[in-house]
Parts: C-alpha cells; structure tokens; sequence
C-alpha cells in the first residue's frame, strides 16, 4: 500500500479521450512529506553554506554589477545548450560587439533572449511577485523573434505536447504532460504554493518548483529555460542571492541524462527525495564553481591593476578605466576606449596598443579597420569547464 502511494506522490496519468496516457501533477507539497533525513539534510546543509559563500563573495567584488553580466551571459549560453543551441560564450560576446562572422552559429539570438528574459524578469520583480503572470511576460521575451516564436509566446498552450525522442508520436512519448484543460489549475496551485507559508527549506521549496513546472511544461516550446529561469528568479525574490550569479545549468548540462531521469523518477515512482539531493548537490557544487570564479576575478583584477600602474605611467588613470570597461563588455574597439575615456583617436589607439603590449588585451580581429580587441584572461574564468 505505501508502494502504490508513492507511485502516485506527485500524481496520476490519465487516459484521454483519443486514447493517449498525460499525467495529472498532484498540488504540492508533496503527500507523503518529504523525508528531511540522511543525505538530503546533509547536502541542504552544503547548498545553504555554499550559496551564503557566493552572496557573500560577489559583494566583496568592487563593483558588483559589473562583473554579474558575465555570470548571466554564462547561465544562459549553458541554459541554452541544453535546449540543443551551438552558440559559446564567445560566440555572444562576439555577436554583441557587432563582429561578423559566417561561422557564428545562427542561434546566438536565442542566448540573447534568455539574457534580455532574465534582466526583464529581475526588473519585474521589484513590482511583481514570481506569479504565472510574470511567468508568462518572460516567456514572452525568450522566445519572440527566434526559433519557437511561431508557438504563441507568452501563450498557455492550448494543444497537446510530450516529450520524446525525436520523430516520435504522442503514443510512443517518453511523457506526455498534463492536457491544455488542466493546465491554468496546475499552475495555480504552483502559484499558491510559492506564496505559502510552509516549514519547507527554501531550497527544498524551489527544487519542487522546478521540478512541478517542468512536469505541467505550459507552453509549447521553452519550458526548459523557463524552468530554469525560475530558479534564479526565485533565489533573487527570496534574497538568498542578491544578484544572479549561479549557473545552475552548468550542472544540468553536465549531468543531462541524470536531471531528465531524476524528473521521470518523481512522476513514474514518487521520488521526490531523490530529484532533491540531485538538485542540492547540483547548488552546492555550482555555488563553489561560482564562488571560486569570483575569487579569480579578484586576484586577475589586482594583478592587472597593478600591472598598469607598474607599465602604464602617466596613462595607468585612463588605463584603469578602460580595465573597469573590460570586466563588463570584455570585447571593445578603439572607438569604445576613445569614448570612455575622452580623447583622441591616436592616443585612445595608443592606450590599446600598450594594452596589447602588456597582455592585458588580444587583438581579435585581423584587419586594418573597425579592429576589436578581447580581454581574454577574463573570459576563461568562465569558460564551460571550470
């Protein structure tokens, strides 16, 4: 009798009219509770250590916000990948700095859409609670003008969807989530749990979240990102982390086949317990990863200030400022440095030069004119693999 139970913990399947099996999410929290004991209560221990770590990591950064735009952008070229996009890091920066290139892949628009959804959706969330309301805005912006932007965005689907290897038919899906007419009840009772006062850890509350959304998956086309989305936003609401700087996908990404596992796990078997600890060792081991790469931020800052002041002179003032201007948009032009700090084009062209000189920049582009130039150390801190 507890077998049968906790087969049906987080709900049902339900046979439809046309013959196909979609699956019902019960409300959460879950029935029966979730077991806070052995390695679950270990690993919420860690995460929660580990994310007051990086909170408190970033906030010694000087400038905190200029460096939060490379963790974004990171999270959501990773975010992205896992929706099967080819775009890299520099593939993004690249494509900001307006650098042509047949061999950029073309679906760097969509890790531009995940950045713009995040930003939008922290903006929002001054004035709005994390709500479906607010779920279906930034949806919206993650998919209008690119791949999927013929599938209603911001939009609660109105047909059926599953999941499934490619090719395959409703009958053959992997899962079948809940049909069209249930989807505004199941994500109302996601809202009022979210809203709730439960004894629940935060971190419990929102690996059942994330774990709730993707099982209603209410849009055609962007549940993934979305769903991960949500993490953030709901850290960032709750002010466990001030700024949004864990890529949690990192982890997603590399552990692909388990995350999708632990997700059918909860819907086939009731194992709630399990996709937890997959997800708190998920927060721990990416919140270290994170809180390390704001330690190397650190250090490569100092190393290069003083690098400037040691090379540069006179011009270590302005040199200083261009290296601010880097750890924000860390591919410029002579025409960015000219602008930033004021002068002319020659000696802006010579500030470059001596940075070139020094290390500190790497020409990118080979061509006498509209030339760019990459702080490359900066970059790798970031790059997929820490």
């Amino acid at each position: 009798m507890a077998e049968l139970s906790n087969r049906t913990r987080a709900g049902r399947y339900a046979k439809q009219p046309t013959g196909y099996r979609a699956f019902i999410p019960s409300p959460l929290p879950p029935e029966p509770p979730i077991k806070m004991e052995g390695d679950l209560q270990t690993l919420l221990s860690q995460a929660d250590r580990a994310l007051g770590r990086l909170d408190g990591s970033i906030q010694t950064l000087p400038h905190p916000d200029l460096f939060v735009a490379m963790y974004v952008r990171k999270e959501a070229v990773l975010s992205s990948q896992i929706e099967g996009t080819q775009s890299s890091l520099q593939d993004v920066l690249a494509a900001e700095a307006r650098i042509l290139s047949s061999k950029r892949p073309s679906d760097v628009g969509e890790v531009f859409n995940y950045v713009g959804a995040m930003n939008y959706g922290l903006e929002r969330l001054r004035d709005l609670p994390v709500s479906i309301r607010l779920i279906r805005e930034i949806h919206a912006k993650l998919l209008t003008g690119v791949r999927g932007q013929h599938l209603t965005p911001g939009e609660l689907r109105n047909s059926q969807n599953w999941i499934g290897p490619n090719g395959c038919t409703l009958t053959e899906a992997t899962f079948v989530p809940p049909p069209p007419h249930e989807i505004p009840n199941a994500l109302s009772n996601l809202e009022r749990f979210l809203h709730a006062e439960t004894p629940l850890p935060l971190l419990i509350k929102i690996g059942l979240a994330h774990a709730q959304f993707e099982t209603i998956h209410p849009f055609l086309d962007g549940n993934g990102r979305m769903g991960r989305l949500l993490i953030t936003f709901l850290l960032c609401e709750k002010e466990v982390l001030l700024k949004p700087v864990l890529y949690l996908s990192y982890f997603f990404k590399r552990y692909r086949p388990q995350y999708y596992e632990h997700l059918q796990a909860v819907r086939d078997e009731g194992t709630w317990e399990r996709w937890l600890t997959f997800f708190l060792k998920g927060v721990f081991e990416v919140s270290q990863q994170a809180t390390n790469t704001a330690r190397r931020i650190l250090s490569l800052r100092e190393e290069h200030r003083q690098l400037i002041i040691d090379q540069l002179g006179r011009a270590a003032g302005n040199g200083h400022r261009v290296l601010e201007l880097l750890y924000q948009n860390p591919i410029v032009s002579i025409a960015d440095v000219r602008h930033l700090i004021g002068t002319t084009y020659p000696a802006a062209n010579n500030l470059v030069a001596r940075l070139v000189k020094h290390g500190i920049l790497q020409e990118l582009t080979a061509q006498k004119r509209n030339r760019r130039f990459i702080y490359m150390d900066y970059i790798r801190l970031f790059h997929d693999e820490p």
